[in-house]
């Protein structure tokens, strides 16, 4: 299956209540990795081969690729990991192949493929308005074979056990859906595929094998993909990530800080103000209500102290980072 829809991991160990009896990891460094996937190998796997590189377990990924797809995967390292809450939901481009033509019970070509059936009359024109349909605020259903939970269990585990999987549609934002290039492919026994190159700009949470699927449907001959290439994760750009053969881990982590203003408004605190963060105190703050969403506080010295929240001119912190991380042993 091509994973192209988000299913955040939860970083090993990151659980607050455990963190006091954990041992520090080998390797402390905190920060946000960004690999380039291989095809044929898990998001998991990524992750466990990360782990090995990086001496920590504290690895964790904002955002499943199947083995199939290749591309963007943003990984959180030790205290970093608590940003990738806040990662998961970006929106995300993607570059991908649709075959026209064929079903497949997974909508990819990883699952069991249906009779072909020949798309070669299919005009220009109407590959075009079916995109056009698909473009825009949609209500998109997901994959069978997908990981969401229907009553308790992973929908494509249900489906691999013959089970009928029904899901409901959830709302989506394609914003772009270009079609890039168009090619016949002539089948040995008569008639022909149609392979789309597209590119796709979309919501969190959006199948693009769904978008195969429901496109080749609404051109009456059915549609699967079989190539997948996440390219961006909001600001993050697949050109700027690491493949597993040339990880030097601590080479490549994004300061926690820089990439938290990145991502958000951003505000510098005092040196009193992070003393009082972190001991949980609630700031006075001028000129912050008003800003909606999660701020950036960073401490005088550049440090990402947490993800503070405004409400009027009083400030609260909704993410700390660890006391050790933001504190000289004066300042605690």
């Amino acid at each position: 299956m091509s994973g192209d829809a988000d299913q955040t991991v939860r970083p090993a160990g990151d659980n607050p209540s455990k963190e006091r009896r954990m041992k520090p990891p080998a390797n402390p460094a905190s920060g946000i990795l960004l690999v380039d996937k291989p095809q044929g190998i898990t998001s998991h796997d990524v992750v466990s081969r990360t782990r090995k590189l990086a001496g920590t377990r504290k690895i964790g990924h904002a955002g499943t690729l199947d083995p199939m797809a290749t591309g963007l995967l943003v990984l959180g390292m030790n205290s970093s990991t608590r940003l990738l809450t806040f990662v998961v939901g970006l929106g995300k481009e993607y570059f991908a192949t649709v075959r026209l033509g064929q079903s497949s019970d997974t909508d990819d070509a990883e699952g069991t493929l249906g009779a072909p059936v020949d798309a070669s009359a299919i005009s220009d024109d109407r590959i075009a308005a079916g995109i056009a349909t698909l473009t825009g605020d949609i209500d998109q259903v997901p994959s069978s074979f997908s990981a969401i939970k229907v009553d308790g269990k992973r929908a494509y585990a249900l489906a691999r056990a013959g089970e009928e999987v029904e899901l409901k549609s959830r709302s989506v934002t394609i914003s772009a859906f270009e079609l890039l290039d168009a090619r016949r492919v002539d089948r040995p026994e008569g008639g022909a595929f149609v392979d789309l190159d597209v590119r796709v700009a979309c919501s969190s949470g959006t199948y693009i094998r769904a978008l195969a699927r429901d496109l080749g449907d609404s051109l009456g001959v059915g549609g699967h993909l079989t190539a997948l290439r996440r390219s961006k994760v909001g600001p993050f750009d697949v050109a700027d990530a690491a493949t597993l053969e040339n990880l030097v881990v601590n080479e490549r982590l994004l300061n926690p800080a820089v990439v938290a203003s990145t991502l958000f408004p951003s505000h510098t605190l005092d040196a009193q103000d992070v003393v009082d963060l972190v001991h949980g105190k609630r700031l006075t703050v001028p000129g912050l209500d008003g800003v909606a969403g999660p701020i950036a506080g960073i401490g005088p010295d550049g440090r990402l102290v947490g993800l503070l929240e405004a409400n009027g001119p009083t400030v609260k912190a909704i993410v700390n980072f660890p006391t050790d991380e933001v504190l000289t042993r004066e300042e605690s």
